[in-house]
């Protein structure tokens, strides 16, 4: 996500977070690989995003990310203790087409995640979003569906470096913690660089129309 667009969703942070209080709450796209990538012709125009078409383009990617964890699941080692790390901003929620509190599941990703979360898989969130609505952006996660096994949010400090360095350093700490990041899904590339996954998974962000 850019700086630009970050003054934007913090604008709409602003807006979420009063909602929220006033609520009361508690408190075709690519596939990446670790060895390549292919590409999955999106049916949208990177300048005519429609909820239906995304979605679409979503469970594409999905399609192939749901056999690859099933067979990697299966092989998984005795003892090994598997991670799955997932963008949150249109990714895991639908951020650009959510406009209520808690915001909606991105589905396709939903039914992966679910199947990595029941069958033992760590669920670990890497977003660009600031601390300050870590707490909400948490209530989110688990009452559309997500099993959060971790959520790391930028601190003060972290807002000021670059977004792919950031978010490359919190997965290289989940594996510090003995965690095996079989697969990353996320719409930007500052979501998937850098390694420290076995396969990565790119959604479709239309040439950046979707952060």
């Amino acid at each position: 996500m850019n700086r630009g667009t970050w003054m934007r969703r913090i604008a709409m942070t602003a807006v979420t977070t009063a909602a929220v209080t006033a609520m009361a709450v508690p408190a075709g796209a690519q596939a990446a690989t670790a060895t390549g990538s292919s590409t999955v012709a999106t049916t949208a125009a990177a300048a005519d995003v429609d909820y239906a078409t995304w979605q679409a383009d979503c469970q594409v990617v999905m399609n192939q990310a749901l056999p690859y964890l099933k067979q990697r699941i299966t092989a998984a080692k005795p003892g090994e203790k598997q991670a799955l790390v997932l963008d949150i901003d249109n990714t895991a929620l639908e951020t650009d087409f959510g406009f209520s509190y808690p915001q909606p599941a991105n589905k396709p990703v939903l039914d992966v995640a679910k199947y990595a979360q029941e069958h033992g898989v760590s669920l670990f969130f890497v977003t660009a979003r600031p601390g300050i609505i870590a707490g909400f952006t948490d209530y989110n996660l688990k009452q559309v569906g997500y099993k959060v096994s971790g959520l790391r949010v930028r601190g003060l400090f972290d807002l000021f470096k670059d977004v792919a360095a950031y978010k490359t350093a919190q997965r290289a700490d989940i594996e510090n913690k003995g965690f095996t990041i079989i697969a990353n899904i996320g719409n930007s590339a500052t979501d998937l660089s850098g390694g420290h996954a076995e396969k990565t998974y790119k959604l479709p962000d239309y040439d950046g129309q979707l952060s």
